[in-house]
């Protein structure tokens, strides 16, 4: 994710919806608020010498603002470097789903805009309910790649779950980083979190999902819209993971956002009710999103559970890194957060496979852990 200097920008492309499969009409569940203007309107031309528009030229209006205040940093290439997460590697190949299984692509729109998404069903699907897992990829990736980085597919035929990748594009961001630091994007019925959240709905209607068990997860950029999209969708899902991600509301533009993920942030703001269960898992040699933000994601979640009470078991992985793992529960026993710190990893998915990118295999199964957490906790 080199490129992902560009991390942030505009939204909104139609595409196709599900291939091979009957298209009943889209219907938004997030319509826009009787008195809101529509979601990111098409840019007027602006006069030669006006600013940028900070709602649809964030970064542009970002460098603006620094430019008439005679300060001469390049804000595009020091975001650059901050977010450098390792070389770009060649696409991932599309692996085959397991046999019976289906992987199967599809779109979603309302009125902000439509993303493409695949889904994940198993092998051991025959009409029965089963829990859903909406997964949210890093900067760069896509569904095939997070897929086969994660691993996450091959444990939901071992688990019985279906798993649903939506797509950020490159017209949304052009490194495809879900746009967790934009204002539009940290509301209710607005942005990127209602479609993501219309795209986990669609699937409910599409499929018998048992609706006690949807989930959502992320990595990254992905983990920090996973922290976003539970937060203000906390009666769709029950409980929330995140690899390497940020606090609710951590940034509100390009200087806000590059501050957060170097230092974490100064004061994190109050998240939802709290009532979601919630799974951490954070490197301490990550120089890209600082460790802190793990710790600040889950201060901002217990919050609410004042009177929960930590138990922390260290273990290490047979020649991989060690961890440390603290579990957060109420006076009765119920767990309300997990907090996974491995020692020594980078901004990798932990225990991933090298078929996908951003993963690091020498760590603990963070994929494993997060499905073994949300089914305890259902």
């Amino acid at each position: 994710m080199r490129e992902a200097a560009q991390h942030f920008i505009n939204k909104t492309i139609p595409q196709q919806r599900a291939a091979g499969r009957p298209q009943p009409a889209m219907r938004d569940i997030n319509p826009p608020p009787p008195s809101a203007a529509p979601a990111r309107p098409a840019p007027e031309a602006e006069p030669p010498h006006a600013a940028p528009n900070p709602a649809t030229h964030p970064a542009e209006f970002a460098q603006d603002i620094l430019t008439r205040m005679g300060i001469n940093v390049d804000l595009q290439a020091n975001l650059e470097r901050a977010i450098d997460l390792g070389a770009r590697r060649h696409p991932t190949p599309v692996q085959p789903p397991a046999d019976g299984a289906q992987f199967l692509s599809g779109s979603y729109t309302n009125h902000a805009g439509t993303r493409n998404y695949k889904l994940y069903i198993p092998a051991s699907y025959h009409g029965q309910a089963m829990p859903l897992l909406v997964m949210l990829h890093g900067c760069t990736q896509n569904p095939d790649d997070f897929a086969a980085g994660t691993q996450m597919n091959q444990l939901a035929e071992e688990m019985g779950c279906f798993v649903v990748y939506p797509e950020q594009n490159a017209n949304a961001n052009h490194s495809k980083c879900w746009n967790w630091f934009n204002a539009i994007d940290q509301q209710r019925g607005q942005g990127e979190p209602s479609i993501i959240a219309g795209i986990a709905q669609q699937i409910i209607e599409d499929y018998p999902v048992n609706e006690r068990q949807v989930y959502v997860a992320g990595l990254s950029a992905g983990g920090a819209m996973a922290v976003i999209v539970g937060t203000l969708y906390p009666e769709l899902f029950a409980a929330v993971g995140v690899h390497s991600g940020l606090p609710f509301a951590s940034a509100q533009d390009l200087p806000s956002a590059l501050t957060a993920m170097k230092r974490g942030v100064h004061r994190a703001a109050k998240a939802g009710n709290g009532s979601q269960p919630i799974i951490v898992f954070h490197g301490d040699s990550d120089t890209t999103v600082n460790p802190v933000n793990g710790e600040q994601v889950m201060a901002q979640r217990l919050h609410h559970h004042r009177g929960a009470r930590p138990l922390v078991q260290s273990g290490a992985v047979p020649n991989g890194y060690r961890y440390t793992q603290t579990t957060h529960t109420t006076a009765d026993g119920t767990p309300v957060g997990e907090h996974w710190v491995v020692h020594g990893a980078g901004h990798a998915w932990s225990g991933g496979s090298t078929s996908g990118s951003y993963t690091d295999a020498k760590g603990p199964d963070a994929s494993r852990e997060m499905l073994r957490f949300f089914r305890t906790v259902s």
